[in-house]
Parts: structure tokens; C-alpha cells; sequence
């Protein structure tokens, strides 16, 4: 009797048990690049920058900030990670830019982003706002599409 509730164990575990990528060290492997609480789109997306061109056409297409006494700097292409772009959507009032990146990890072709969460304090001004945000990951992670996780 014991085999056999071992066996049907044992096969619920096999059955159930799918492949997960994840970041041995976080911190070394994934880094935000630019975050901007403007200028993103309307609706949640992402986009695998990948070369140098990409990158900054989607930086300047994006950033909704200039500066016009000085000439912006923007950070070099990663080399060997894949830089993703990804957009929020749209808010209607709140902070919504992406300052950290706590976990990323891949399960059945979706990449888990785990930022934190941020409480948004009483009734504001209700501002329409398109977060975005480039990252980085591990270039051997494989996936088809991105969730943001929220965590506290």
C-alpha cells in the first residue's frame, strides 16, 4: 500500500513539474536601464531590443523629457543579456515607474518581472500617464511573452 501511494505521488510530481529558469544572483544578472513614467504605450507590451540601433531609437522614441542645453547620455547596449523594452500601459493617476527589479524568472515561456509595489497615498490629480521601462536579462532565458509581478 505504501508503493503504491508512493508511485501515485510520485507520478502527481512528475505530471506537475514544468521547467523553471531563474537568476541565480538577481542583482548581476538583470538591470534596469532607463525607467520613464511617460512616453510609453497605451497598452502592455514588449519588445526584445537587439542591437545598438534599436536601442536608441527606442530610447529617443520614448523619453518625453529634453534637455536643451545639453546633449542626453544614454547608457551603452548590453552585451551578451537581452535588453527588453516593456510598456505598462496606461494609468490614469499614481506613480507608476519602475525603479527595481527584486526577481525575474521564466516558467512556461512567460518571464516573471517581480518589482515592488508601490502604495499610491489618498486622491490626487488624475494625470494619464504610459510608464516604460528596458532591462535586462539573462541572454539564455527563452520566452514568448512578460508579467510584471507586484510584491511587497
Amino acid at each position: 500500500m505504501n508503493r503504491l501511494l508512493f508511485l501515485c505521488l510520485a507520478l502527481i510530481m512528475s505530471c506537475t513539474a514544468t521547467p523553471t529558469q531563474k537568476s541565480m544572483d538577481s542583482k548581476k544578472n538583470n538591470e534596469i536601464l532607463i525607467s520613464e513614467s511617460q512616453g510609453g504605450g497605451g497598452e502592455k507590451s514588449f519588445v526584445i531590443l537587439h542591437n545598438e540601433a534599436e536601442f536608441q531609437k527606442a530610447i529617443k522614441g520614448n523619453t518625453t523629457v529634453i534637455e536643451l542645453d545639453k546633449e542626453p547620455v544614454y547608457p551603452a547596449f548590453p552585451k551578451n543579456k537581452k535588453v527588453v523594452l516593456y510598456n505598462l500601459g496606461t494609468f490614469t493617476s499614481g506613480e507608476h515607474k519602475i525603479t527595481q527589479i527584486k526577481n525575474i524568472s521564466v516558467k512556461d515561456n512567460v518571464l516573471y518581472v517581480e518589482v515592488p509595489q508601490v502604495e499610491s497615498g489618498g486622491m490626487g490629480i488624475a494625470v494619464m500617464s504610459n510608464p516604460w521601462f528596458i532591462f535586462t536579462v539573462p541572454s539564455n532565458y527563452q520566452f514568448t511573452s512578460v508579467e510584471l509581478k507586484y510584491s511587497k
